[in-house]
């Protein structure tokens, strides 16, 4: 195996030396996330690693430890403490199936964006290769859903390695780590001497060098623009740069629209905020992506659920790509002018160099689009004149009450899509999802998670039937750590989304989405966690008001309308500008 200098690089900033104490490698670990400024691990002790948690329990007045109920949640967890608080997310799990149970939010977070270090134990060395029990080869396992690996064999590793793995897992574009610790290295004692934050690796930047050659041209293209447009995605956020993005905004007068997980950078009722982008995105930000003609993007990769069809998505435009990872640039859409950068640095450089201007006009092609969404769809999902409830009714009731400061976690499905098209987001990292991976499940360990990275703020859990039946055994987690969620079901006793699609592309023939589920409530009650269910349209409000004033964890079900649909929508192999409001 490569040792970790010939893998990465090397830590040029020397090392400041302390006099020695010797410390087991698991108590070196927990020295180091200690200095790393970690408070919260989420985690599911076994075998391979429990040294690490012997030693935990004499860290526990420094750091606390969330136990779930799978390793799963322990991940999605991680990954909503995360995008809450803006730190790195700290995952425990063992060898072998603890491991490999953290593989889906590996990837679910490579593919968003979302920083985590995950620390897994793993057999003696000396069994490695020998199919011992609960051995698993972690590290090619996970080589593809992490940002980077590397297995510990040796305590005395413990420090730079785990210096590096904070360092890469936040730096640039986030992503999570993986560092596997064998048995012997937990135990192994040594001479620690001190542990020093990584700033710099030899061999990778992740600050990119502004060049301001690009930073000109694209102001000169942005100037002479008579229909310009920016989409944003989530990229602002994780530069921190949404003051600097509002700034550009508002002194350029373009129409901003947002892929699912840029939601929030700048509030939802910002009068340049012209909606949502993608499959079921808003009418107009879709149909006039191929209208502009020049198209800026900001920290968004160009996904395929905001494209549609690549040989017909914006071809008449100009395309400026701002982005902090170079492999996006170029990689989907071929860019006019590539700025490769952190958006924290390049946003303001471009918005000096741009012109003040209204584009009256182009917004009104804008407003009109949104009129007609809103006589054709919004008016009737928000307010229905069916005897059932629909999905888009319950969050306006909901923004109503929480008057758009609420962090709202969703699942994956028609619910999902709803929550992200009429929730208000008034502030940033207020929408946590499951963006590029759609992972069913996400929902509830992640809500767990996003509480406890934001303790002052209210989270709502949104979940569909389906979805929540795949980790609900984390409402022990809720039960025994006492954290406040509230968990909204949005039974509508079908796999929503996919029932979609069974309708409008397979003649309604709905092969195995018909899902029965338990007694939400009851199941609720069983966990120590109140809860009701409503059916009726005038139950809404007491409901949700019940629901949000109760001082501890809440789960109220809404059944709504079974056969209900998300509009608009890009069919699949469509272009934007196909979009299908019925």
């Amino acid at each position: 195996m490569e040792t970790i200098t010939q893998q990465i690089g090397e830590i040029t900033e020397e090392s400041v030396k302390s006099p020695a104490v010797e410390l087991s490698g698991s108590e070196a670990l927990l020295e180091a996330l200690i200095v790393e400024g970690v408070d919260t691990i989420f985690g599911y002790p076994g075998g391979a690693i429990m040294p690490i948690y012997d030693a935990l329990y004499d860290y526990s007045d420094k750091l606390t430890h969330i136990l779930v109920r799978h390793e799963q949640g322990g991940i999605h967890a991680g990954q909503g403490y995360a995008r809450t608080s803006g730190k790195v997310g700290v995952v425990f799990a063992t060898s072998g199936p603890g491991a490999t149970n953290l593989v889906t939010g590996l990837a679910d977070a490579q593919i968003d964006s979302t920083p985590l270090v995950c620390i897994t134990g793993q057999v003696f060395a000396h069994l490695l290769g020998t199919d011992a029990f609960q051995e698993t080869d972690v590290i090619n396992i996970t080589t593809p859903v992490t940002k980077w690996n590397y297995q510990v064999t040796d305590a005395t590793e413990i420090p730079e390695v785990i210096a590096k793995a904070f360092y890469i897992a936040k730096s640039g574009r986030p992503g999570p780590v993986l560092i596997d610790i064998t048995k012997n290295a937990q135990i192994q004692k040594f001479d620690f001497e001190g542990y020093v934050k990584c700033n710099h690796i030899r061999s990778y930047r992740p600050k990119p060098i502004v060049r301001p050659q690009y930073i000109q041209e694209a102001a000169e293209l942005i100037n002479s623009a008579k229909k310009p447009f920016i989409i944003w995605g989530q990229g602002v956020i994780l530069g921190a740069a949404e003051q600097e993005f509002r700034a550009f905004v508002e002194k350029s007068g373009i129409p901003a629209a947002w892929t699912v997980l840029g939601a929030g950078a700048i509030p939802t009722d910002h009068p340049l905020n012209v909606g949502m982008l993608g499959m079921h995105g808003n009418y107009g930000p879709n149909v006039l992506t191929n209208e502009c003609d020049v198209l800026i993007a900001i920290g968004m990769r160009f996904d395929d659920r905001v494209t549609g069809r690549l040989d017909k998505y914006a071809k008449q435009a100009k395309i400026i790509h701002l982005d902090i990872d170079p492999a996006e640039i170029d990689k989907n859409v071929k860019s006019t002018v590539p700025v490769w950068g952190d958006c924290k640095e390049t946003i303001p450089t471009l918005t000096a160099l741009i012109e003040e201007k209204k584009h009256t006009d182009w917004h009104d092609k804008f407003k009109d689009y949104t009129r007609q969404e809103v006589e054709q769809v919004i008016h009737d999902e928000l307010n229905p004149t069916t005897d059932e409830m629909t999905m888009g009714e319950v969050i306006k009731q909901l923004n109503e009450i929480t008057k758009g400061e609420a962090v709202i976690v969703t699942d994956v499905g028609q619910h999902q899509m709803v929550a992200c098209r009429y929730a208000q987001f008034n502030n940033t990292r207020s929408n946590v999802t499951s963006g590029g991976l759609g992972t069913m499940g996400f929902a509830l360990p992640a809500a767990i998670g996003a509480k406890f990275g934001a303790q002052n703020r209210t989270v709502v859990a949104i979940i569909g039937d389906g979805g929540f039946q795949m980790t609900c055994q984390e409402l022990g987690t809720v039960m025994q750590s006492g954290i406040d969620v509230k968990i909204i079901i949005l039974n509508n006793r079908f796999l929503g989304m996919v029932r979609q699609w069974q309708e409008l592309f397979n003649q309604r023939r709905y092969s195995f989405v018909d899902i029965e589920s338990p007694d939400f409530v009851a199941l609720a009650a069983a966990y120590r966690i109140p809860g009701k269910s409503i059916s009726d349209r005038s139950d809404l409000s007491s409901a949700l008001n019940e629901m949000l004033s109760n001082p501890g964890s809440f789960l109220l079900e809404v059944m709504v309308t079974k056969e209900n649909n998300v509009f608009p929508m890009v069919p699949q192999g469509c272009s934007v500008s196909e979009i299908r409001l019925k």
